[in-house]
């Protein structure tokens, strides 16, 4: 397994009005995240609020190229982000014990927190696809290139881990520096993983560790899709 420290490149907020943050998404040009009663969409070259939408905001977040996904209580929203509205709801996995939301390969990928678990589940039911079993508390997950990293926050610790998606086994870690805890983790399909602070407010961008041969892009490989 390969162990390094966390390249923290740079920080955003506190968010005014809001006392933490929940969840975090990337829709291409902007950072969405979770604060609670409203998501904001953030530019990631200021740092700025460029809108928000008023909407319970609690946990993970996920974006599938066209709709917001949003994490609220035992829920999972699904929200125009032009007008957002809420057009559909399905329930999720861990009946609100749920952290982490990520989309890839047309499915939702659910972290459940305590119970350390991820679960694949189809977006128009909530079914529950397949499950892997972490070995720490899940508060974020994101798809890139092919891999599978969640985000980790446990006796004051938290790291990014990558993971072997059939087995749940850690193939490195990235530890980040104390103080500086997880609660959402996704990828702009590059270098850098954007990654929720918790309660104190803050967003924080980790450098991606370089891969030789390897084309930008999110999303599961199809054998993953498949594998189902």
């Amino acid at each position: 397994m390969n162990r390094s420290s966390a390249d923290i490149v740079h920080e955003y907020g506190p968010f005014p009005g809001a006392d933490a943050v929940h969840g975090v998404t990337f829709d291409g040009a902007h950072v969405w995240v979770a604060l609670g009663d409203r998501l904001d969409a953030i530019d990631p070259a200021t740092g700025k609020a460029l809108r928000s939408i008023d909407v319970a905001a609690h946990a993970g977040t996920a974006f599938d190229g066209r709709h917001l996904f949003q994490l609220a209580e035992d829920r999972i929203q699904k929200i125009d982000p032009q007008d957002g509205r809420v057009l559909a709801t399905i329930p999720a996995p861990g009946g609100g014990g749920d952290s982490g939301l990520a989309w890839a390969e047309g499915t939702l990928w659910v972290g459940q927190y305590r119970e350390r678990r991820i679960h694949q589940i189809d977006p128009d039911t909530g079914a529950i696809l397949r499950t892997i079993e972490s070995k720490r508390f899940v508060t974020g997950v994101t798809w890139v290139d092919g891999e599978l990293w969640h985000g980790t926050w446990e006796n004051d610790e938290s790291d990014l881990r990558r993971i072997d998606p059939r087995t749940g086994e850690v193939l490195e870690r990235l530890e980040m520096p104390p103080g500086a805890g997880v609660s959402g983790l996704e990828s702009d399909g590059g270098e850098r993983f954007f990654c929720g602070g918790g309660g104190s407010g803050k967003l924080r961008t980790v450098r991606r560790p370089a891969r030789s041969g390897k084309a930008g892009g999110k999303g599961a490989p199809a054998a993953n899709a498949t594998g189902d």
